[in-house]
């Protein structure tokens, strides 16, 4: 096939409005039937109410209350409290995305504009592939029809609002277009509108979802190299080069609070990643063909139960599946590609985007060896591809069904691609949930915004509620039948009151937390209520018992006002908080990178140097007593640091040594301590975490004095 920018023209008038007007309609309708929103009632109910649907829910909502913005520090006053959750290490796509939809929610609610940024991702992707289609001179009906299958890609469509940010596809077509400009065009120029495409689309990709800017990147570069050692045409690959500046710098901009704000880099990692990671969320070739187990039709559905049933190593379940009408377009670009192969010809521009991105993204490819060999295992789920892979597939086929139909009747033309977007959809658009699961989720919703109104009705403005079982943010697995981020529930029903979850795990601010979990009932309340808190909140799905211990222990104490959500699941428990609170304080240092636990014999290990924390939330330092008992697996000396000061050297045996350091000064703010050897470590054996230099045997930090300070309400 020759490249379809081999002649690079722009298509211009042919396309009437109303063709572009009947794709977004039909788009439109197609999603709403999915949903069943047609009533203003249904739009005020969220299309997801569990696990990561919290997450994003909540990250608008920021938006809304105007705690983040991109450049600023990511700091939310009414998470984390008293302190306020810090996410400055905890990266966030989409910041203009969000920020636009926090804008809307303070006009249409929450919920609301939640689903219109849903059926905008869905008009977005199907008008930028139509017009990716159209410049590359595919006839208009066809457009409309890869417009709409692209649109309804099964590995975006059906993330919905848990994965929010995947679900905004519309720069992956124009991404191509970019990526095909600069490798083939001959009209590129710096004022055409080829470079408008390649810059604009860097720009968005830049701030949007790094996957693609991934994805895209590799595929730009494999363009600069083929214009270069091809025709070098300077104005391409000057606007080639630009564009990966533009797109790089406005990611580095967007995400610069994850670095410039970050105060406690030497933390464990909010996002833990590892090699495996990428093994088991690697692209999986058989996997763009499985139906998924709830397809429409018993027949395809079949395919994805065996599936299920057969696979030991699975990660994003049937995500990759490019529907019938992409693997009818996979498997036609892989005959055209095998018949220019043996006649010698030029491959097809499809062909050899989608052979490097399979290359790289497959289990046991490229990505597999950087991850390995250079521990670059940030991007694991390179199965996220398959969008670039559907992309591909689908420009090829509607470019190709265009001229195969070229001398047919107008109305013949049409009828076909209308009977092949039926089928697509169809066969793409997976079954909506059980009517039980819908109508829960509707109502824990509406469970949820009756209770926040009886909560603010009872409460002041900015009163703090703190949440049980503690839950650190992101990522944890909750207990029981506890789901990951349903503590951001409340939150999501209120404006005006303050809560404990959604401060960052892992750091020594939210220390506290997880020291008075476990405290018997009597202690926890009361020293709640002298930390100023307000109200107790109980999930009882967090408990085995369904908190009925806690509960009946908060009654005999006499703490028996109370509301709780319709479910019965939420419970809020009102304390008495003191008129003059304190600050809360840590009872133990906190662990960070460079350690690992072996609870076989009790030790904190570490492989090399090694962290720890311990914040101070007054303005003035404060006097602590530090207890370490330190043991080595070979006599070393061992340098403890506080904020970069040298403290003491110690000779560590296979004996415990202990160190006691009275009346330390701790700064305000995050205190950091740093143990160093330079001693090699030694590895005991083969297996995992089995490296190592020094162990921390035992560890403890006492408060000798800290100044007055009350919470300011």
């Amino acid at each position: 096939m020759p490249s379809p920018l081999k002649k690079f023209i722009p298509a211009g008038g042919s396309a009437t409005p109303w063709r572009v007007v009947s794709l977004l309609l039909v788009t439109a309708l197609i999603w709403a039937a999915h949903y069943e929103r047609w009533t203003p009632e249904q739009w005020r109910l969220p299309t997801d109410y569990v696990g990561d649907a919290h997450e994003m829910l909540a990250r608008i909502k920021i938006a809304a209350e105007s705690d983040t913005s991109p450049w600023t520090p990511q700091v939310i006053d009414r998470l984390g409290a008293p302190f306020a959750a810090h996410w400055n290490g905890y990266p966030t796509p989409d910041k203009p995305l969000m920020w636009m939809l926090g804008e809307l929610a303070t006009v249409t609610g929450l919920f609301a504009v939640a689903n219109l940024g849903l059926l905008l991702a869905q008009l977005s992707a199907a008008l930028a592939f139509y017009f990716t289609a159209r410049w590359l001179r595919c006839r208009w009906e066809w457009a409309w029809v890869g417009a709409l299958l692209f649109a309804y890609t099964y590995h975006t469509f059906h993330r919905g609002l848990a994965h929010f940010s995947f679900v905004f596809t519309w720069t992956v077509p124009l991404g191509l277009l970019a990526v095909w400009l600069v490798a083939q065009s001959r009209l590129l120029e710096w004022r055409s509108p080829g470079a408008v495409v390649c810059l604009g689309v860097a720009l968005a990709l830049g701030v949007s979802n790094p996957y693609n800017l991934l994805f895209w990147g590799q595929l730009l570069f494999w363009a600069l190299v083929a214009q270069w050692f091809g025709p070098r045409r300077r104005a391409n690959l000057a606007i080639g080069l630009t564009a990966g500046a533009v797109a790089v710098g406005s990611f580095l901009i967007s995400n610069a609070d994850v670095w410039v704000h970050l105060d406690e880099p030497e933390g464990l990692p909010l996002l833990s990643r590892n090699y495996g990671g990428t093994e088991r969320y690697a692209l999986k070739p058989l996997e763009m063909f499985i139906p998924p187990q709830y397809h429409r039709l018993d027949l395809l559905a079949f395919f994805g139960d065996r599936y299920k049933r057969w696979s030991d190593w699975r990660g994003e379940d049937y995500m990759p599946y490019l529907g019938v009408i992409g693997i009818v377009g996979l498997l036609w670009l892989a005959v055209v590609t095998a018949q220019r192969i043996f006649r010698r010809r030029t491959l097809p521009g499809q062909a050899l985007s989608a052979g490097w991105l399979l290359s790289y993204a497959t289990v046991g490819g490229l990505t597999n060896l950087l991850a390995f060999f250079v521990g670059f295992q940030v991007f694991r789920a390179t199965s996220r591809v398959a969008i670039f892979i559907s992309a591909l597939v689908l420009t090829f086929l509607v470019v190709r069904l265009s001229r195969l139909t070229a001398r047919w009747p107008a109305h013949w033309r049409v009828a076909a691609a209308l009977a092949v977007a039926a089928i697509g959809v169809l066969d793409q658009v997976p079954r909506r949930w059980p009517d039980e699961i819908r109508a829960q989720m509707n109502a824990d919703a509406i469970s949820d915004l009756k209770l926040g109104r009886e909560l603010e009705a009872a409460l002041p403005r900015g009163a703090m509620i703190f949440q049980i079982p503690v839950l650190g943010f992101p990522e944890v697995l909750p207990p029981h039948r506890l789901a990951d981020y349903e503590h951001f529930r409340p939150y999501l029903a209120t404006q005006t009151l303050r809560f404990s979850y959604g401060a960052a795990k892992f750091r020594s601010r939210s220390r506290w937390q997880r020291d008075v979990e476990h405290l018997p009932v009597e202690v926890l309340v009361r020293r709640l209520e002298s930390y100023g808190f307000a109200a107790l909140y109980l999930n009882r799905k967090g408990y085995a018992d369904r908190a009925e211990r806690i509960l009946g222990e908060l009654t005999a104490l006499g703490y028996t006002r109370r509301v709780q959500g319709a479910g019965g699941q939420q419970v809020v428990v009102f304390l008495n908080p003191t008129m003059e609170p304190r600050l809360p304080l840590g009872r133990a240092l906190t662990f960070g990178n460079g350690w690992h636990f072996r609870p076989e014999d009790g030790v904190r290990w570490a492989s090399g140097d090694a962290a720890m924390a311990y914040f101070n939330p007054h303005s003035a330092p404060i006097s602590a007593d530090l207890r370490l008992v330190l043991v080595a697996v070979s006599p070393r000396d061992v340098v403890i640091e506080h904020n970069g000061r040298m403290l003491q050297t110690l000779r560590v045996t296979s004996e415990p040594v202990e160190l006691r350091l009275p009346a330390l000064a701790l700064a305000p703010g995050v205190n950091h301590f740093a143990l160093r050897s330079a001693a090699p470590a030694q590895r005991l054996n083969p297996g995992r975490n089995q490296l190592r230099s020094f162990g921390l045997k035992e560890s403890s930090i006492t408060i000798e004095s800290a100044p007055v300070a009350v919470i300011e309400r």
